[in-house]
């Protein structure tokens, strides 16, 4: 299933086909038998796809490690987070289980992103119907991490969590926030900032579920001429630099993006849940490992780069560095060598 991310094949018999013509090469992949279409099948059917989530957990851990200094264009220590959904739609007649509206069939992909080397650190696998702010109840918080969202997470008790567990946030207002200002400090406005204030809910509701301040940044951009508000729970950060976390919530949409391109998660082998989930699993870990290799070989190729000569070498037998650096490890003669020629020029 690896190989069929990493050489974009389109169906199991996709897969077969390509496996069965490089039969003499399997076995030292670590396949000693000849691949069966059912055998796939039955696999995404049955093989429970916990599996895949558990192994794409453990390279997580590792491509975290290596990218753990990584800087991602703000001076903060804290770790930081996006956190985002994106959809992906599918036949209601095949996947009926996919419930999204009357006639159509979707899974959500809610995906924690870790901004130091885009890698995801969460990912909770939904039906299309449930809304996005549900996900928050399965994240576990990390105190003094940075959580940037977008307005689709705004539920003041979600939101009161944060801060009950020492973790910082930071979304985007809605239009029809009510509340009270407190103070103001003043800013910038050179900068892009137009205010930066302490405000309390005045909702009767809202003000329960989140009773404590809030810290209001407006931030107006001047090249898409819009203006954002954004609200955090986070007083000692400057206003600027809420208002740029918020700009770099945009890097999980750039990896949505990249995997819906460049790896098989739009299209299945398989109809059921387990196949689903299964298929996405794996994509993630293909992602993982490419991101990995890029780190430990110190590579300045793109991630889409390695994955397109990774696709026509798969089953070459040379090693990765010389594919993927162009460094010649061909064996060179020593100037001291004993051996002899067998012809004097």
């Amino acid at each position: 299933m690896a190989f069929a991310q990493l050489t974009g094949r389109e169906s199991l018999r996709d897969i077969i086909t390509c496996l069965n013509a490089m039969q003499s090469k399997l076995y030292h992949s670590g396949i000693s038998k000849k691949v069966a279409r059912n055998t796939l099948a039955t696999a995404n059917k049955k093989r429970d796809w916990q599996i895949y989530a558990d192994f794409a957990q453990v390279l997580i851990g590792k491509a975290r490690k290596l990218y753990l200094n990584d800087d991602f264009g703000l001076e903060i220590e804290a770790t930081t987070y996006a956190f985002d959904s994106t959809t992906i739609d599918l036949c209601l007649s095949l996947f009926s289980w996919a419930y999204f509206r009357k006639q159509k069939g979707a899974v959500k992909l809610h995906t924690l992103l870790d901004l130091r080397g885009n890698i995801p650190c969460f990912i909770y696998i939904s039906t299309g119907n449930v809304h996005d702010v549900n996900a928050l109840d399965e994240l576990v918080l990390e105190a003094g991490a940075f959580y940037v969202m977008d307005r689709a997470y705004i539920d003041y008790c979600r939101l009161y969590r944060f801060t009950v567990n020492m973790s910082f946030f930071v979304v985007r207002a809605k239009k029809n926030l009510s509340y009270s200002r407190q103070t103001s400090r003043p800013v910038d406005k050179s900068t892009g900032l137009r205010s930066d204030q302490t405000i309390l809910l005045k909702g009767i509701k809202s003000s329960k579920e989140y009773p404590v301040a809030f810290r209001r940044v407006t931030f107006f951009d001047i090249e898409k001429k819009k203006r954002y508000v954004m609200l955090s729970n986070n007083f000692k950060l400057p206003a600027l630099t809420i208002a740029k976390l918020y700009k770099y919530r945009w890097e999980i949409e750039t990896f949505f993006k990249w995997i819906k391109q460049h790896l098989r998660i739009k299209s299945f082998y398989g109809t059921s849940d387990n196949a689903v989930r299964t298929q996405i699993w794996i994509a993630i870990s293909v992602y993982l490992l490419v991101a990995i290799m890029k780190k430990e070989l110190k590579l300045e190729l793109t991630l889409y780069e390695i994955l397109q000569v990774l696709s026509i070498v798969i089953f070459e037998k040379v090693p990765i560095n010389q594919v993927l650096t162009n460094s010649d490890f061909n064996f060179k003669e020593q100037g001291d060598s004993k051996q002899l020629l067998l012809f004097d020029f």
